[in-house]
């Protein structure tokens, strides 16, 4: 196996790093937790990323979740080719808007009104303040682990890049703003009951990833989204579903169609946007009507619902829902898979915990169950790294943290997915010699 060579996307990290802080624009693509420099990306097709040192990859990362038809699809090229001709932002209402407003809503019955905005982030931040709007209450319960993006508000516990740099809470963050989140254990009911019969009548909100993305992908235990929507329903709490990650991913009504829970509010991002930088937040009539201007509570961005991504959006959504097949063919795809994996595992002799809902997963590298915060953080962290770097140097792009899950594409092929099976095989082997000798 012959090293890779990355001189190109070392020489432009060392000049990023004089211009951009830790040289990346979001902390995990910087690589620290796998013990080198990351790659810069020139080019993207189906399920293939392309380094600027000419390296191939099969990609499971897909922009981290929203290139579920893989990447430069023709449809969504199109679409943005086409409005692109007509300008790339108005700052006024478009017909685009409307029909990705009703598009949604269609797929997600939950969501009676939604509003667009411009990322994952400023929608989770803009459902925690109309929630606090419409109960009249200042107290939010997240759990530890799950990411809602780097609000002041979520950055308390947090998963994803603060678990993978080793910093659960930010500097920054006002202690007055941090009083006012509660945190409990994912996958614990009898810890967000403590937490609301102790401030009972103040908290306004419950957030949760329905599936955690964040930590890694960590499912929901039977009955635990169930639970949450009883004690928001008897303490008259705003359930929030935070799918941002899981929206058209794992179905086309998200994680709520899959387990059968319908959330006051849903965030949304990534998909919806087509690759494009998009959010969304929508829920009940009655709670939305309260955003301005219909109602007091204001929230506003000049390039919400902007065309070009909005373009990307319904088309993207469009394809999603036309294809009654399309999430059948993608769950066999990731059940390919993960029998390969787990066959890898039994061959040799290892017991690490795969997990796996829909088109995401993570391997974990530890024999525990991983369903909360705590099991999550108990993996081995250095293994992990080693088996990036040699997954890395057998072709295959995975997420370079433990705790960020990984993504197929319907682009993956069969043969893609048998060659990351084998490269699977080769670098455990590798990883854990010589105790698998």
């Amino acid at each position: 196996m012959k090293p890779l060579n990355t001189k190109r996307s070392e020489t432009l990290f060392t000049r990023a790093q004089k211009h951009i802080p830790g040289g990346v624009n979001s902390p995990v693509r910087a690589f620290h937790a796998v013990g080198r420099s990351p790659l810069f990306i020139r080019k993207a097709k189906g399920a293939t990323i392309w380094d600027e040192d000419g390296n191939a990859f099969i990609d499971y990362v897909g922009s981290w979740g929203p290139m579920i038809l893989g990447h430069a699809h023709p449809s969504i090229l199109g679409a943005i080719g086409k409005v692109m001709k007509h300008g790339t932002s108005f700052g006024a209402p478009t017909d685009l808007e409307v029909r990705v407003a009703e598009l949604i809503k269609t797929c997600i019955p939950s969501i009676e009104m939604v509003r667009m905005v411009n990322s994952g982030t400023e929608a989770t931040m803009s459902a925690i303040r109309l929630a606090r709007a419409y109960t009249s209450r200042d107290k939010i319960i997240k759990f530890e682990g799950c990411y809602h993006g780097h609000g002041d508000s979520f950055l308390i516990k947090a998963g994803s890049g603060a678990m993978t740099l080793g910093v659960p809470d930010s500097p920054g963050v006002p202690s007055s703003v941090a009083a006012s989140t509660l945190t409990a254990r994912y996958n614990d009911l009898e810890s967000v009951r403590e937490l609301t019969l102790a401030s009972a009548g103040h908290v306004a909100a419950i957030i949760v990833e329905p599936v955690v993305g964040n930590m890694g992908c960590v499912p929901p235990a039977e009955g635990f989204l169930q639970g949450l929507r009883q004690i928001c329903d008897e303490q008259k709490i705003v359930l929030i579903f935070d799918e941002v990650m899981t929206g058209f991913r794992v179905a086309l009504g998200g994680a709520q169609e899959l387990y059968r829970v319908k959330p006051d509010l849903t965030t949304l991002g990534k998909i919806i946007g087509g690759g494009l930088p998009v959010g969304a937040y929508g829920g009940k009539r009655e709670i939305m009507q309260l955003v301005a201007p219909a109602g007091p509570m204001y929230q506003a961005g000049t390039l919400s619902g902007n065309p070009l991504a909005m373009a990307a959006g319904y088309a993207m959504l469009s394809t999603l829902s036309k294809s009654r097949s399309f999430y059948v063919k993608l769950e066999k795809k990731s059940m390919q898979l993960e029998e390969g994996i787990r066959g890898n595992l039994r061959t040799i002799g290892l017991e690490l915990t795969l997990n796996r809902v829909g088109s995401m997963f993570t391997l974990f590298f530890t024999d525990h169950a991983v369903t909360d915060y705590t099991s999550a953080a108990k993996a081995e962290r250095p293994r992990f790294a080693d088996y990036f770097r040699g997954m890395l140097a057998r072709g295959i792009y995975l997420p370079p943290s433990q705790f960020e899950a990984a993504f197929l594409s319907a682009a993956h092929s069969d043969r893609d997915i048998e060659k990351t099976i084998a490269a699977n095989l080769i670098t455990l082997r590798q990883v854990y010699k010589p105790q698998v000798m």
